[in-house]
């Protein structure tokens, strides 16, 4: 007789640090599954939420953690699914990140990470100790292999499990998104099952959590490498999938959805990265500076997507240099999108400033860098007033190519709580705005349809500080210079090579030279979700105080 199992996977979005709340959620969904499911599966470390940095040092912590895990124990006692899911454990006088599988009011076995990543913005090695490799575990009579993470990116975990007697391999993750992750994991996913012969079930997690996001895009992989199954991509969801034994090879069976565009998936998980960091920081709603831009229109309407129009409030604050075309265009996108909007002129602040600054040294000085900065931090300011006043999170609107060149105001325009579009190339920000003009999903919050004004798209880039002012004053096409900062960046390609492909010498140097001596900025900057290979922050670590030029 053909065997069969039903495993419900449950690609969920645990906060970190609710050890309480993670528990009761999972215990919900097990208390409303069907009879007939025999195994409930959680993503990695999916009680104490990830990344769990150095709070899983504390005793209290870990001791919460025990003490949750005992009471969904007890409520496996009623004999129904099994439970597969990812916790911290103290082990004598270390920390693992293992998998814990409860089955009948008891923990039935324990299995620990063996590949513990330590690159961009895995620490892991820093709080946790590496477990053995470890052999397979039988549940309802088969023998499952229960890798995580990393554990599937290297042949040693796999192979062993497979040496073991694994039927089946399920692998738990919290992998955070890339635009190009999805391609990368399904690659390697195929190597290694195309190795062992053996299905694999990719459980992921889902949300944002501080600078990462989660995009979910669990699957499940038949032995030959074929795809039986792939869940949404960044939303919560328990997906049952069935497994059958059929002549001595088990073969799964599930829905399969739509895969999207890479443009879409960025936009996604942008909006899911705010709304979950604003979300779960308790704020009242946002507030951003809306300048006529297309940066800050692209910034409104994530946030309006991420929230609905009534959570976001839109601010104009027009200085002297401020045309009419951008006061325009900043009414034309609060409209399309129907958010609070309001405009606050800084004429008057900046002359009581230049007043205040004549007083200190007693003569005036032509206009320059300092009064252009003036502007962007006089905005910043008042951004930060309403933040006090009304519990709004003010939003950053600076992009990545801003960030990486220093074409940005500490204390001004980067200013703010969280910057969504921190770690996305100019670039991509038009083709973002494009994307969202004529496309929706019901992840969104906000208005269909078009959303950003055509002129915003089109117009030359420009931050208005100063009369006639456009970006390619100082800087080359963002074309480029997002192309040259890719390789300086993403790749940390050198100078010279990066010449040796055509580019311009005088403006691959001026480029190295800006983002180098731009480092202490970006130290100060608020967060913002990592979305490319390599992301500001915690992702890409650089002394502020260099004697390294790699301009020359």
């Amino acid at each position: 007789m053909d065997k069969k199992l039903k495993i419900a996977l449950a690609q969920l979005n645990p906060l970190v640090g609710d050890v309480s709340g993670n528990i009761n959620k999972l215990t919900t969904i097990r208390s409303k599954l069907d009879e007939d499911i025999d195994v409930l599966v959680a993503p990695e470390l999916y009680v104490s939420g990830y990344p769990i940095d150095d709070l899983v040092l504390r005793e209290d912590f870990l001791n919460l953690v025990q003490s949750e895990i005992k009471k969904l124990v007890e409520t496996t006692r009623d004999g129904k699914s099994a439970v597969i899911l990812g916790a911290p454990r103290k082990d004598k006088t270390v920390i693992k990140n293992s998998v814990f599988v409860i089955e009948n009011g008891k923990i039935i076995a324990t299995k620990d990470k063996y590949e513990l990543p330590n690159t961009g913005v895995f620490d892991e090695q820093r709080v946790f100790t590496e477990g053995k490799l470890e052999d397979c575990v039988k549940i309802k009579g088969t023998k499952f292999g229960l890798p995580i993470c990393e554990d599937i990116w290297e042949k040693t975990v796999l192979e062993k499990l497979s040496d073991s007697g694994a039927e089946i391999i399920i692998a738990i993750n919290a992998s955070p998104f890339t635009v190009s992750k999805s391609f990368e994991r399904d690659n390697i996913t195929i190597s290694r099952v195309k190795e062992i012969k053996l299905p694999l079930i990719y459980l992921n997690r889902t949300g944002g959590q501080d600078e990462l996001i989660f995009d979910g895009s669990s699957f499940g992989l038949n032995y030959d490498g074929s795809k039986f199954f792939c869940s949404k991509e960044f939303k919560e969801e328990v997906s049952v999938i069935d497994l059958k034994k059929q002549n001595g090879k088990w073969v799964g069976y599930g829905n399969l959805s739509k895969n999207s565009s890479e443009t879409e998936r960025l936009y996604k998980a942008l909006v899911l990265g705010l709304r979950d960091y604003v979300n779960n920081n308790n704020f009242n709603g946002v507030v951003l500076g809306l300048s006529g831009g297309v940066d800050s229109a692209l910034v409104a309407a994530i946030a309006t997507d991420a929230f609905g129009s009534e959570m976001v409030q839109a601010i104009m604050l027009p200085s002297p240099y401020t045309g009419q075309e951008s006061l325009n265009d900043a009414k034309d996108t609060a409209d399309l999108l129907k958010i609070k909007f309001s405009n606050l002129e800084i004429s008057e602040a900046m002359r009581i400033v230049d007043k205040t600054l004549v007083k200190f040294n007693g003569k005036n000085f032509s206009p320059g860098i300092t009064e252009e900065n003036i502007q962007s931090r006089l905005r910043g300011l008042l951004l930060m007033a309403l933040s006090n006043r009304y519990g709004y999170m003010v939003l950053a609107t600076g992009n990545k190519s801003e960030y990486a060149v220093g074409y940005s105001t500490l204390y001004g325009d980067m200013c703010g709580g969280f910057a969504p579009i921190k770690d996305v190339w100019k670039t991509d920000v038009f083709k973002l705005c494009r994307w969202r003009n004529e496309n929706f999903s019901d992840l969104f919050k906000g208005q269909k349809g078009k959303v950003i004004p055509e002129n915003i798209i089109t117009k030359a880039p420009t931050a208005e500080l100063k009369e006639n002012q456009k970006d390619t004053d100082s800087l080359p096409e963002y074309e480029i210079l997002d192309e040259i900062l890719k390789d300086l960046v993403e790749k940390e390609i050198s100078v010279e090579k990066i010449v040796s492909k055509g580019f311009d010498r005088k403006i691959v140097e001026k480029t190295a030279r800006l983002l180098a001596k731009s480092e202490y900025k970006r130290f100060q900057a608020a967060p913002g979700p990592k979305v490319t290979s390599k992301a500001f922050g915690r992702d890409r670590r650089f002394p502020l105080t260099s004697g390294f030029n790699n301009w020359s």
